[in-house]
């Protein structure tokens, strides 16, 4: 099954988001991760959506989606024409002899630590999946405590625009 990234320009109302998830849901597809936020229009959101499947799954998964009335635009995103990016904090669990190796680590990764208690440190990473990844693999052998994570965010690189509001540029 293939990995696939959907960002998907949606009417900013109250009930989209349990109108889109319901679909994957009825459906039997899982949602590996979703991010929603507010776009530079703030009558749109845009729905970062990561979903496993074959050709045939995203088809039906794009099918089933124009279908919904809130619905404005479906992309797929391509890993080599789009920035994608996670944020985590971390909490890891430290004592007097490990909190300078952590910090060190944190530093490498260009991390920031942004809470400090007596036995532990909470971290802020924020990066792709990958550097995300390593930075965990590299804190468990400390202890982590909690982890927390936003799911992929994701937007085409360069000068390209979604500019198919039609929906709004009646109003």
């Amino acid at each position: 099954m293939n990995r696939h990234v959907l960002s998907v320009l949606v009417e900013n109302q109250s009930g989209v988001l349990s109108r889109v998830s319901g679909l994957f849901s009825r459906r039997g597809y899982n949602i590996d991760s979703l991010s929603v936020g507010e776009t530079e229009d703030p009558k749109v959101s845009r729905m970062t959506i990561v979903v496993k499947g074959d050709d045939y799954i995203l088809e039906q998964i794009k099918k089933q989606l124009n279908k919904l009335i809130d619905v404005i635009k479906i992309m797929e995103l391509n890993t080599e024409q789009s920035v994608f990016r996670e944020l985590a904090l971390i909490k890891v669990k430290t004592t007097m002899s490990s909190r300078a190796s952590i910090i060190e680590i944190v530093d490498i990764f260009r991390a920031k630590i942004v809470d400090v208690a007596n036995e532990t440190l909470t971290v802020e990473m924020t990066g792709d999946e990958g550097k995300v990844e390593a930075f965990i693999n590299l804190m468990e052998p400390y202890g982590i405590a909690e982890i927390v994570r936003t799911g992929l965010t994701a937007l085409e690189r360069g000068n390209k625009e979604i500019k198919d509001h039609k929906k709004f540029e009646e109003d």
